[in-house]
């Protein structure tokens, strides 16, 4: 099957905290690619259902709010943008970037993301931004269901310890609370959500490049990908 778009296509899956948004933010950059965080559109959902006292589970009133809303993301754009976000998220005309990360967000986010009629607008949303640009797409499906046909697809993964222990690090710059015991316990709840819901499971597909960071920097992911990517580019 043939790819739709004369776009570049760089797909991203893989666990909670293996590094995915901020390897994708930095290779989008370094190779001027759009970053597309599909993660952040599932919390925006949530924060959709959260803001208008709709239960996760009210499938047909979240869809309803997603297709009632504007939504647009872009890369981080001058001084006032430059607060750490990795994305800019703009929902019915207000910047909520900070607004989606809450820990009340993320769980929702996980819950909306196993209804099929959010994934199914969502997916389409996230479909038609790679039709018109180059991107950098991560999230938990993107290889096999929103961008099977990618130029390029990435399997991102570590060691459940070492993701556990960088998810506590930002949760310890954020001034959240929280014993390493008890960040490795919702680390592997949210890889059990993840990996057996009904709809669309994370796995990492046949045809995609299996890159453990475990023992990597940011910066030596970002270079592998980047070589890759600029050697096929050459190719084409």
């Amino acid at each position: 099957m043939s790819k739709s778009s004369d776009f570049f296509q760089i797909a991203i899956d893989g666990p909670v905290a293996a590094g995915k948004g901020t390897v994708s933010r930095l290779l989008a950059e370094k190779l001027n690619f759009l970053y597309v965080d599909t993660g952040a559109m599932y919390r925006a959902a949530a924060l959709l259902a959260i803001q208008n006292n709709i239960n996760f589970d009210q499938e047909d009133k979240v869809v309803t709010l997603i297709a009632q809303s504007t939504l647009e993301m872009r890369n981080p754009e001058g001084d006032k943008e430059a607060d750490g976000r990795l994305t800019t998220l703009i929902l019915n005309g207000k910047d909520v970037s900070w607004a989606i990360r809450t820990t009340k967000c993320s769980d929702g986010a996980s819950k909306v993301a196993t209804l099929a009629k959010v994934r199914q607008i969502l997916v389409e949303k996230q479909k038609k931004i790679a039709e018109t640009q180059n991107v950098v797409m991560e999230g938990r499906d993107i290889t096999f269901k929103v961008l099977p046909d990618a130029d390029l697809k990435i399997f991102l993964t570590a060691d459940l310890e070492i993701r556990a222990k960088r998810r506590h690090l930002q949760y310890l710059t954020k001034g959240i609370d929280k014993s390493i015991e008890e960040v490795i316990k919702e680390v592997q709840e949210r890889d059990q959500r993840d990996m057996t819901r009904k709809i669309d499971p994370l796995h990492p597909t046949a045809d995609s490049w299996i890159l453990d960071s475990s023992h990597l920097s940011i910066e030596e992911v970002v270079n592998l990908i980047a070589e890759k990517v600029n050697t096929m580019i050459k190719k084409k």
